[in-house]
C-alpha cells in the first residue's frame, strides 16, 4: 500500500517560525511513502504489457520476408519487403488517435483500468493476425485483414507506453525513479529477444513450406494466453498514488474527475515547450530503435545477403549484451541526471553511427557484432532514461494524456516509418550509409532536446507531491 504523510513547517530552536526552505511552505505538504513491494509488483505489470507488445514487433520484423511471400506473393522480393514494412507502418498511422483516446482516459478514470483495456486489444490483435487466411485462400482480403489487425495493434498500443511509464514513474520514489523506470524497457528487450529466438528457430528447424504454410502462425497465437496472464496482473494492482490524490480532492469537493482537455496538452503555461521536448526525444529514441531492433535483420539479409539467421543470431546477442547494462543504466539516471545521459547517448550516434554501419558493412561475423554492439549500448542511454524522464515533462492531471498523444505522434511520423524510409531511401539512392545518416540526424534533434528540458532526476513530478 502507498500512503501519505503530512510534513508541518519547521521551527527554530527558540520555538519560533523557522524561514520556509525549498521542501516546505506556510502550508502542510505531502509526502508520498509507498510500500517497495508494491511498487515491484507495479514494475513487473507494465513491464509484462511491454514486453507482450515488442514481442509481437519483434516477431514481425524478423519475419519480414516470411509474411512478404504469405500475404503478397504476387509481388517482387524488393516489393513484397517494403509492402510488409509498410503495413508494419501502418499500424502506427492510428497510434496518436489511440493516445489521444486513451491518454485523457486514463487522466480521468485512471491508469490501472486503462493499462487492463489496452492489454486486452493488443492480445487480441497480435492473436488475430494468426488466423488470418493467406493471400493463395482469399485473395487480397489476407493483405486487408492484416492491416486491419494492425491498426487494432496500434490503436491499443497508443495508450498503451505512456501509461506504462506514468504508472511506473507515479509510483516509484523519487530518488529511484530511473532505476524503477528502466525496466520497462527492459520488458522491451525481453520481448525483441523472446520474438526474434522463436522466429530465428522456426525459419532454422521447418521448411519453407511449412513456415510459409502454417509455422509463421505460431508466435502470434502464443500472444492470447500471454496477454491473458498480463491482464490477470494488471488487474490485481491499486491505482497510483499520485492519480488517488487527485481523485481524492475531487471527492472532497464534491466533484467529478475533471474530463482533460486536448487544448490543455499543447496550449497553456510550458504546455506547448514541454510537447515538443517530449517529441523530439522520443525521436531519437526511436528512430534508433527501430533502425537498430526492427530494419537492421532486414538491412543485413536484402542489402548485404548476409545469412538471415547468423544476422539475427548476432542481434540477440547484442540485445543481450544491452540487457545486462539497462538496469544499471537506469541507475546512473538517479546519479547522474537525465540531461547527461540522453545527451551522451545523443553525441556518441553522431560520432560513432558512420564508423558502426562501416564496421556492420564490412561482412564478418566480428565486425557486424562489433558495429550492431555500438549502437546496441548508446541505444540503452535512451532505453534506461527516457521511462523516467518523459512523464516529468508533465503534470499529474494530464501526464498520460500528454505523454501519450506527444510520444505515439512522435513515433508515427518519424520512428515506426523508419525501416520502410531507410529500405525506400537505400533502393532509391542505392547509398549503404543511409541508416548511419539517419540516425545522426535524430541524435542531433535529441541533442538539442536534451540541452532545453529541465533536470527531473531525483525530484517530484509535476504536480506530484514528494515520493519516498
Amino acid at each position: 500500500m502507498s500512503s501519505t504523510l503530512s510534513v508541518a513547517p519547521s521551527t527554530s530552536r527558540s520555538g519560533a517560525p523557522a524561514a520556509p526552505d525549498r521542501r516546505t511552505t506556510a502550508e502542510q505538504q505531502d509526502v508520498t511513502v509507498t510500500d517497495p513491494s508494491l511498487v515491484k509488483r507495479a514494475v513487473k505489470a507494465a513491464a509484462l504489457g511491454n514486453a507482450m507488445e515488442w514481442f509481437d514487433f519483434g516477431v514481425y520484423g524478423y519475419l519480414t520476408a516470411t509474411l512478404g511471400h504469405v500475404f503478397f506473393p504476387t509481388a517482387s522480393s524488393t516489393a513484397q519487403v517494403l509492402s510488409t514494412l509498410g503495413t508494419f507502418a501502418a499500424a502506427f498511422l492510428v497510434r496518436p488517435i489511440g493516445g489521444a483516446f486513451f491518454g485523457p482516459l486514463g487522466d480521468r478514470i485512471g491508469r490501472q483500468k486503462v493499462l487492463a483495456i489496452t492489454m486486452i486489444m493488443m492480445a487480441a490483435g497480435t492473436f488475430a493476425i494468426g488466423l488470418i487466411p493467406s493471400y493463395d485462400t482469399i485473395g487480397v482480403w489476407a493483405p486487408v485483414l492484416l492491416i486491419m489487425a494492425r491498426m487494432v495493434q496500434g490503436f491499443s498500443t497508443g495508450g498503451e507506453y505512456g501509461g506504462a511509464c506514468t504508472f511506473i514513474a507515479e509510483y516509484a520514489p523519487d530518488k529511484r525513479r530511473g532505476f524503477f523506470g528502466s525496466f520497462l524497457e527492459f520488458g522491451t528487450l525481453i520481448g525483441y529477444v523472446a520474438g526474434a529466438g522463436l522466429a530465428t528457430a522456426l525459419t532454422t528447424l521447418m521448411s519453407s513450406g511449412d513456415l510459409y504454410g502454417w509455422g509463421w502462425r505460431i508466435p502470434f497465437l502464443i500472444a492470447g494466453p500471454i496477454g491473458l496472464v498480463g491482464l490477470y496482473v494488471r488487474m490485481k494492482l491499486e491505482e497510483t498514488p499520485a492519480f488517488q490524490k487527485l481523485a481524492e480532492e475531487a471527492e472532497a469537493k464534491q466533484k467529478a474527475q475533471p474530463k482533460p482537455k486536448l487544448r490543455e496538452m499543447f496550449v497553456g503555461k510550458g504546455a506547448g515547450s514541454a510537447m515538443m521536448l517530449c517529441i523530439a526525444l522520443v525521436l531519437v529514441f526511436n528512430v534508433t530503435d527501430y533502425m537498430l531492433l526492427s530494419y537492421m535483420p532486414t538491412f543485413l539479409s536484402e542489402e548485404m545477403g548476409y545469412d538471415a539467421t547468423h544476422g539475427t543470431l548476432i542481434l540477440i546477442g547484442v540485445m543481450v549484451l544491452m540487457m545486462c547494462v539497462q538496469i544499471p543504466m537506469g541507475a546512473a539516471n538517479d546519479r547522474f541526471g537525465h540531461r547527461k545521459v540522453i545527451g551522451a547517448a545523443c553525441a556518441g550516434f553522431v560520432l560513432l553511427s558512420v564508423p558502426a554501419v562501416l564496421l556492420i558493412r564490412a561482412g564478418s561475423t566480428w565486425s557486424i557484432a562489433l558495429g550492431l554492439a555500438a549502437l546496441g549500448l548508446l541505444l540503452v542511454g535512451f532505453t534506461s532514461s527516457m521511462p523516467s524522464a518523459l512523464p516529468a515533462l508533465f503534470p499529474t492531471k494530464v501526464r498520460y494524456g500528454s505523454l501519450s498523444v506527444g510520444f505515439n505522434l512522435s513515433v508515427s511520423l518519424f520512428g515506426g516509418t523508419t525501416p520502410l524510409v531507410a529500405a525506400a531511401l537505400i533502393a532509391a539512392t542505392g547509398n549503404l550509409m543511409i541508416p548511419a545518416y539517419y540516425m545522426m540526424a535524430a541524435a542531433v534533434i535529441g541533442g538539442i532536446a536534451a540541452w532545453r528540458m529541465r533536470e527531473s532526476a531525483g525530484k517530484p513530478l509535476p504536480g506530484s507531491a514528494p515520493a519516498v
